[in-house]
């Protein structure tokens, strides 16, 4: 296959697969099946490119044949890869996880395979007009997915979540007609040059305009305050699927634009967004300590980690921004895991969340281990021994407030194994056993990592 037609393959994919399933009822499992495998051959799509990626270097195309900066500009490289392949496995994780269990409204697997097309496009794009598109995309589908429930509390959180969100893509928009008003191109390539020689004060206007865009998005502080009430309240597979795939596009925006198109920027502002990166991992985990129930412990723990990838990012450079992107692909992990557990009961069900726990407190051996030791790593060769403090106090914090959630979940409350098939606590366990897995051989998680800060400005060893 051409690298043209294997670079449209995976959008391909998604975009068929979800005008042809949008005319049935996706609570009848046949369909729910069938949307899941469209899934699975995007993720295996995504392998193959990502393959092809490591051995020849990035790809690029202009779809159309139409000339430079008229047409859609799709690249694949390693930072983009490394995002999609965590975000697919997400979205098809989780869209397994309710089929097993029974789709209950008829839109539900073509929202997921939207929702697929939208961040497909958001990590194959090399322009910034068509990041928007299919950023809008993902965000729509996310919108009405949201409302996915039976109760009132599930129509609130899609209230919610529309509404800041809605302001979160206003503000992006803001953000990139100022990038276009100073460059007069959105070629991300040709803005990464240009954006140089404009006026140092507009350019940091509209870097501050993009970061609180993508800062709602993750739910950092002091961008937060929807966070606990959505996820707390959407459905567990729906949550999952929010935090641990949508919420890539904070994580992955914050390198491309900050990293990538504006390092100046980023460089001017690092003392700020480490500061920024350390209350949002002192305040989410006091909140998740003192939270009551399960899912507002990981709602606020969900503040707590993209903290960690905030400092990174801050943090710079090679060590840095590799720290920023492995712990991003371990957080998704984690926090699919988790919210997946939340509707779940019994043993194995309990035994799931230990393993994630001490993922999530970077205790080894699990995968978190090795995300929390990177960041370490960049604070010590940046010489920022408060930060050294931080990694260490924000990790025995997550290890107090899993702790509380697993004993009030599943010790004092655990042994009712009818609540739930078989089929759906076995899903949950095997993605537990695979964070601990990778914590046992990180060497490919680690070398993805470190390619895909390699792309950015800054990232290259």
């Amino acid at each position: 296959m051409s690298d043209g037609a294997l670079l449209l393959l995976p959008l391909a994919i998604a975009w068929f697969a979800a005008l042809l399933l949008s005319p049935l009822d996706g609570r009848r499992r046949w369909v729910g099946w069938v949307a899941v495998s469209a899934l699975g051959a995007g993720l295996a799509a995504w392998i193959w490119l990502a393959v092809r990626v490591w051995r020849s270097g990035p790809i690029e195309m202009i779809a159309g044949n139409w000339g430079p900066g008229i047409g859609i500009r799709l690249r694949a490289d390693e930072l983009g890869i490394a995002f999609a392949l965590i975000s697919i496995l997400v979205l098809l994780a989780a869209l397994a996880y309710e089929v097993l269990g029974g789709v209950h409204e008829r839109a539900l697997p073509e929202l997921v395979l939207f929702m697929a097309t939208g961040l497909t496009g958001v990590f194959l794009t090399a322009d910034i007009f068509n990041f928007y598109v299919f950023f809008e995309i993902a965000m729509i589908s996310s919108f009405v997915l949201a409302s996915y429930g039976t109760e009132a509390r599930h129509y609130r959180a899609a209230l919610t979540f529309t509404l800041v969100n809605v302001l979160g893509s206003v503000v992006f928009l803001s953000g990139i007609a100022s990038l276009y008003h100073l460059t007069g191109t959105l070629d991300m390539d040709a803005v990464a040059i240009r954006v140089a020689d404009a006026p140092s004060g507009s350019v940091m206007l509209t870097a501050v305009l993009i970061f609180v865009a993508f800062g709602l998005k993750l739910g950092l502080f002091p961008f937060h305050a929807w966070v606990p009430l959505v996820y707390r309240d959407t459905w567990p597979a729906v949550a999952a699927i929010l935090s641990a795939a949508l919420a890539n596009i904070g994580s992955y925006g914050l390198l491309r634009f900050g990293a990538g198109l504006l390092p100046r920027e980023l460089d001017l502002t690092a003392g700020g967004i480490i500061l920024l990166g350390s209350l949002s991992i002192i305040y989410g985990a006091i909140q998740a300590i003192g939270a009551r129930t399960g899912s507002e412990v990981i709602a606020w723990s969900s503040i707590g980690q993209v903290g960690y990838i905030l400092v990174a990012i801050g943090i710079g450079g090679q060590i840095g921004l590799e720290a920023a992107v492995l712990y991003a692909l371990i957080n998704a992990l984690n926090k699919l895991v988790l919210f997946l557990a939340i509707g779940l009961r019994g043993w194995l069900v309990g035994a799931s969340v230990a393993l994630v726990a001490f993922s999530v407190a970077g205790v080894p051996p699990s995968a978190g281990f090795f995300g929390k030791l990177d960041i370490f790593r960049a604070s010590v060769a940046d010489g920022r021994n408060a930060l050294i403090v931080l990694v260490i106090v924000g990790g025995a914090l997550s290890l107090v407030y899993m702790f509380q959630f697993y004993q009030h979940r599943f010790w004092m409350n655990g042994g009712d194994e009818d609540v739930s098939p078989l089929s759906s606590r076995l899903l949950v366990l095997g993605l537990a056993v695979a964070i601990v897995a990778i914590g046992f051989w990180p060497e490919p998680l680690l070398a993805l990592s470190a390619r895909a800060a390699a792309v950015l400005p800054g990232g290259g060893v």
